[in-house]
């Protein structure tokens, strides 16, 4: 069992790399349960800590063909495809945002299509592509109307993956991520960023800044559920995908006042305190364009989950990322 993971020093690519080193099996795309010989952790700049022979770190421009034809081979049974620019980056580079989001996706797929192998694609979409006047809760035939550049890419990765399983080119499915809160370390350039930010900071003693109203609504799901999710997208058979490839992931609709409460209910007053409201037009644009809540009718069918509650989130991030 050979497996691709792109964006693999990211967050989440260092992440389930780990999860599927500790998990040993995988089934490939024949339906077989196999052991994890191989995984290829691809990033822009090498992935350090994995200490595992089993792990193959590689490095380079994910834009470039000459470095895609070298990540994919037909013994590639998995891939992963994680590596992203993300949204406030994206809006900022239109160039940038479309070479890597787009049009390295599109030189991954055209690579496993040229092979012939049809190995299993699992990779990660965003309520992003969605925005005008829109339901309060999004149901699954919702159609997609992107708001930024960033959106847009993503939905078009969607509609390619789609195409690219109708012909059999691979087994793919596209998860629809929420937003991913809490993750430790940096903030990045996400329009997002604020979500982790105003329960991270405060936790580790530091001031955040939220750039949106208290009563914007974000659609939430931890890290660890997003890894599970991964994961579980890879092992369902593809008969199964029966009403799409790409799956609005279930996860928590909460307002940007709630997550507060939730803080302030773990944490105390005097930590909720240290979050400072400051608006960012710029920042409340994006965020704003994007659904709070979904029906996820068809992940929940297929056996996807979501966190309980927010509190269990903060709590699960203090034990891991903050002990005492």
């Amino acid at each position: 069992m050979n497996i691709l993971v792109t964006g693999a020093a990211g967050f989440l690519g260092r992440r389930l790399i780990e999860a599927l080193l500790q998990r040993g099996t995988l089934t490939d795309r024949h339906g077989q349960l196999q052991p994890i010989k191989r995984i290829t952790a691809f990033d822009r700049e090498p992935v350090q800590g994995l200490d595992d022979p089993r792990v193959q770190v590689k490095e380079g421009d994910i834009s470039d063909e000459q470095v895609l034809a070298k990540l994919i081979d037909a013994d590639t049974d998995s891939i992963f495809h994680l590596a992203a620019v993300v949204s406030s980056q994206a809006e900022g580079d239109f160039e940038l945002g479309m070479r890597v989001n787009f049009s390295a996706t599109q030189g991954l797929l055209e690579r496993a299509r040229q092979l012939g192998s049809c190995p299993k694609w699992v990779m990660t979409s965003s309520v992003a592509v969605f925005g005008g006047q829109l339901p309060e809760n999004v149901d699954d035939d919702q159609v997609w109307a992107p708001q930024s550049s960033y959106g847009t890419q993503k939905a078009m990765n969607d509609l390619l993956l789609a195409d690219y399983s109708r012909r059999g080119f691979v087994d793919g499915r596209s998860l629809r991520m929420p937003t991913i809160v809490v993750r430790p370390g940096k903030p990045n350039l996400a329009a997002s960023s604020f979500a982790s930010g105003i329960i991270r900071d405060p936790l580790s003693g530091q001031a955040s800044v939220c750039p949106v109203a208290l009563d914007t609504r974000l659609w939430l799901m931890s890290p660890a559920r997003a890894i599970a999710n991964l994961i579980h997208g890879h092992e369902l058979a593809a008969e199964r995908l029966n009403q799409g490839r790409v799956i609005n992931m279930p996860g928590l609709s909460l307002t940007v006042a709630q997550m507060i409460d939730a803080l302030r209910e773990v944490a105390g007053d005097e930590v909720a305190q240290r979050i400072q409201l400051r608006p960012d037009a710029r920042i409340e644009r994006i965020v704003g364009s994007w659904p709070g809540a979904f029906s996820a009718r068809y992940a929940s069918e297929l056996g996807f989950t979501a966190d309980e509650d927010f509190i269990g989130v903060i709590r699960q991030f203090i034990q891991d990322y903050l002990p005492y």
